[in-house]
């Protein structure tokens, strides 16, 4: 009869150390998060399939991104169809994907279907701007400017 002793604890017991929490509120369990993320209802999917803006869309309104919408022009940054750009035709939360024009497969029986499209796997080339839009860019802007810091120090 063999017996090994070890000290460490076994494989079983042994947990990764998580950070300290910020807020007593907020869970930092993997699968809660998860969960919150996959069955978010569709006012909150808005938010989290946000896009990023081009340098020069960037530079102009001192906005990294903004949720995508139809009709915003992208370019395609990740994956098969790298660096084709095209008008966002639908934006499908339920299936957390962006539809792009002239970006679609052909099935077997000939049909060609829209290829979908992660929003972070785009950046957005031009904004479709109306009053609401235009009322998030100048909020969005106007937040980063409430730092510490002011202009002339940095």
């Amino acid at each position: 009869l063999k017996v090994r002793v070890s000290s460490a604890p076994p494989a079983c017991q042994i947990r990764p150390v998580a950070a300290m929490k910020q807020k007593a509120t907020v869970s930092i369990s993997r699968r809660k998060a998860r969960k919150a993320y996959f069955t978010a209802p569709s006012h909150i999917r808005r938010k989290l399939m946000s896009s990023q803006l081009s340098k020069e869309l960037r530079t102009k309104y001192n906005v990294r991104s903004v949720p995508i919408r139809r009709d915003d022009e992208v370019m395609i940054v990740r994956g098969h169809y790298k660096d084709r750009e095209g008008k966002v035709i639908q934006v499908y939360r339920k299936k957390w994907c962006i539809h792009i024009e002239r970006v679609t497969r052909d099935k077997a029986n000939g049909q060609t279907v829209p290829f979908p499209i992660h929003p972070s796997k785009v950046v957005i080339t031009k904004l479709k701007l109306d009053k609401d839009r235009k009322a998030l860019l100048e909020r969005k802007s106007t937040a980063g400017k409430k730092g510490k810091h002011s202009e002339k120090e940095t």
